[in-house]
């Protein structure tokens, strides 16, 4: 059963709370230890479940455990997106489900103002999210019809300044190819940044996404295309400078909605991606397009299920 925003926070009365919540979400009333992957470790404290008294004197909610094989100490936060965070677990619970339930996108600037954080710490904290967005290394390949399409992001060559691409900047510009694999039967897209539109680097982008033999490839009629189709079991392309955008079962329109939602949500609520970081925008945009069809609260779960193993150290990330 999927809940909304205030049923949520009415669950996170206080840091313990919010503890539990993510226990629940990650372990399933099962815990691992998160140094050897040991299962039946012991709650080592707070003994009352809820608050204790540090060494220093101070109050503190957090929850820890000891493996009886490592014996080590952990907590639901250790390897993980919130590994060493100050911001309260509170707070993470609630924009995690924020950036999963949130169609386009939210703004680090909008995340600062909602919750009283730093510029810095909501940036932050916002890219360790979409660290955890990242298509599953073992995910498996596409197979069936995939719809494969490219695009460009970056703004419009003729409103660039005249003193840095000429005047108006006609005939120049430092747009992003990006591409995008949509397996139609399942939903599933995949997108990745290229240097260029060439079939080499598009074959590339595909390599280790897709199962050619099992693949009916859908594109247009793109010359890059053309050689890169030869491998796959079938090659099927609509033609759109004769207006043919449907073919049968044949077309991107899919991949074309994908970067249709993209491009609306980075004009309209980032405004502006560095090319640096635009990789981890493909990831978030790229896992709410997945699981559409999924409830809010079901893609949180989700979410959740990946933060182990993608901890993301600020230097690397600036």
């Amino acid at each position: 059963m999927g809940y909304t925003v205030l049923q949520l926070a009415d669950q996170l009365r206080d840091e313990a709370d919010a503890y539990l919540f993510l226990e629940k979400m990650r372990w399933n009333g099962k815990p691992v230890c998160a140094h050897c992957g040991a299962a039946e470790p012991y709650f080592l404290n707070p003994q009352n479940g809820k608050t204790r008294t540090t060494r220093t004197g101070t109050q503190s909610q957090r929850r820890v455990w000891k493996c009886r094989e490592c014996r080590k100490q952990f907590s639901v936060l250790t390897g993980t997106i919130f590994h060493g965070t100050k911001i309260p677990v509170r707070t993470w619970v609630l924009v995690v489900f924020e950036m999963a339930s949130s169609k386009n996108g939210v703004a680090a600037r909008e995340i600062e103002r909602k919750y009283g954080l730093t510029p810095k710490s909501a940036w932050f904290m916002m890219h360790r999210i979409r660290e955890a967005m990242k298509r599953e290394p073992m995910a498996g390949l596409l197979t069936g019809r995939v719809v494969v399409d490219e695009t460009f992001i970056g703004g419009k060559p003729k409103n660039r300044h005249g003193h840095k691409y000429g005047q108006g900047g006609q005939g120049k510009t430092d747009k992003t190819a990006v591409v995008a694999l949509v397996a139609r039967d399942t939903g599933e897209v995949v997108s990745k940044v290229v240097p260029n539109v060439t079939g080499e680097n598009l074959a590339a982008a595909l390599r280790g996404e897709v199962e050619p033999e099992r693949v009916a490839l859908h594109t247009d009629q793109g010359a890059h295309y053309r050689t890169m189709g030869l491998p796959f079991k079938s090659h099927q392309t609509v033609d759109h400078s004769a207006g043919e955008y449907v073919r049968g079962d044949v077309s991107t329109n899919q991949a074309e909605n994908f970067f249709s939602q993209l491009k609306r949500s980075i004009d309209g609520t980032h405004h502006h991606v560095s090319v640096d970081h635009l990789p981890r925008y493909l990831a978030e945009f790229g896992f709410r397009y997945t699981y559409r069809k999924e409830s809010d609260s079901q893609r949180m779960a989700r979410l959740v299920q990946r933060v182990g193993g993608r901890r993301l150290m600020y230097k690397p990330a600036i």
